[in-house]
């Protein structure tokens, strides 16, 4: 067994507490290494925050002005000196795409930090993957995602969540959702199997712990008919069935579901209730694609649902917003969605995927003027690649 292999071995055994342990342990032994650092993405995703098993501190660091926030954002080793002349290289803590945080290693003088770098990221990709499995029995590195309580509603809704982004061959995705510490009744999933890649954007009607306890009621519907392997309509029939026999009407849930095929590009989609889609084609041009707006989830009995169909062509980028974004007034009155956001995403169209919901969610924050906001705001963006041709 190499030393690489004996230290994912070494990680795999140890307490999730020890995780961050570990790591600095094999790398002062290999590399002389100092201070070792894991900093996680608060929910908000303007900050990173220490992990640390003491009470999380207060030395958290802005993602856009700091050396760890540049490595982030970059997604790119950004290695300084510290204000004791050391080499420091900040790392990006990623896996399958979902961008967790960083990782900061100090190094000992002298030390070639280019050769080095291939390694650092292999041991920051295997502490990662040990980060999201050590997640189910440990709160410390949740606890280092926030910096200050959620509400209630909040906390269910994040639990939801399959991460906020997600890298394949054939696409990226990325969501985000605001307020990030009070969200309460908007939520986003996604599944990929070898043959598809499953999209949904989901808005419970009324607020707080009401609209958290419906999501969460049509989000596990949906997963439940998804994975006894529904088609599209199936599943928003099943979820309709379950909220309609929990609330007999009296609430519902908007959703818009995508099932797109890895092999063609060609989507399905079943439109029911608020939220929409946009699409950007060759970098330039914006549309926003209309469907027929079918009932929300649980509202009447034994609604039948029909899907809709389109292809996405290499290179488009289709964006979700729920009514939250799109709706939102500016200082003049103008809706959001009007014209605001299609500006947003051809201005943003050099940014990837797991990057636009924050920026367009920023963008939002200043057209409102900083007003705030009078009800959720989910944005997920999809970009399609198309499955690479394989030689021979």
């Amino acid at each position: 067994m190499d030393r690489f292999a004996a230290f994912q071995q070494e990680l795999r055994s140890a307490p999730p507490h020890a995780l961050v342990s570990v790591a600095a342990e094999h790398l002062h032994a290999w590399y002389g290494a100092g201070r070792v650092e894991v900093r996680m993405i608060d929910y908000g995703m303007t900050s990173l925050q220490r992990v640390e098993n003491e009470a999380p501190g207060s030395d958290a660091v802005p993602v856009h002005d700091s050396a760890q926030g540049r490595a982030f954002g970059a997604q790119e080793p950004y290695p300084v000196c510290d204000v004791d002349g050391n080499v420091v290289v900040h790392l990006p803590l990623t896996i399958r795409g979902d961008r967790l945080g960083t990782v900061s290693i100090q190094l000992p003088d002298g030390a070639e930090v280019r050769p080095l770098l291939p390694k650092l990221r292999e041991v920051c990709e295997a502490l990662g993957h040990e980060i999201v499995v050590a997640e189910r029995d440990t709160d410390l590195f949740l606890l280092a995602r926030r910096v200050t309580r959620l509400t209630l509603a909040a906390e269910m809704q994040w639990q939801l969540l399959p991460g906020r982004s997600c890298v394949r061959p054939e696409f990226e995705v990325g969501a985000h959702l605001e307020p990030a510490y009070a969200v309460f009744g908007d939520t986003f999933d996604w599944e990929a199997s070898d043959r598809y890649l499953t999209l949904s954007v989901t808005n419970g009607m009324g607020e707080g712990m009401d609209a958290a306890l419906l999501t969460s009621l049509a989000a596990g519907a949906l997963r439940n008919a998804r994975r006894a392997g529904l088609d599209l309509a199936g599943q928003a029939t099943l979820a309709d069935q379950a909220v309609y026999a929990q609330h007999q009407g009296s609430a519902y849930v908007s959703v818009l579901l995508v099932r797109v095929e890895l092999a063609t590009g060609k989507v399905e989609v079943v439109d029911a209730g608020s939220p929409q889609m946009w699409r950007l084609r060759g970098g330039r041009t914006v549309e926003r694609i209309d469907f027929d707006h079918q009932l929300p989830l649980g509202m009447f009995e034994d609604t039948v649902y029909r899907e809709e169909h389109f292809t996405v062509l290499p290179g488009d980028r289709l964006l979700l917003g729920s009514d939250g974004v799109y709706e939102t007034p500016g200082a003049g009155g103008e809706k959001y969605g009007e014209r605001a956001l299609a500006r947003s995403l051809t201005a943003n169209r050099l940014l990837p995927a797991s990057q636009v919901p924050v920026a367009i969610l920023r963008e939002l924050a200043d057209y409102r003027a900083e007003r705030p906001l009078e009800d959720d705001a989910l944005v997920m963006c999809l970009d399609w690649h198309g499955r690479p041709e394989r030689d021979g």
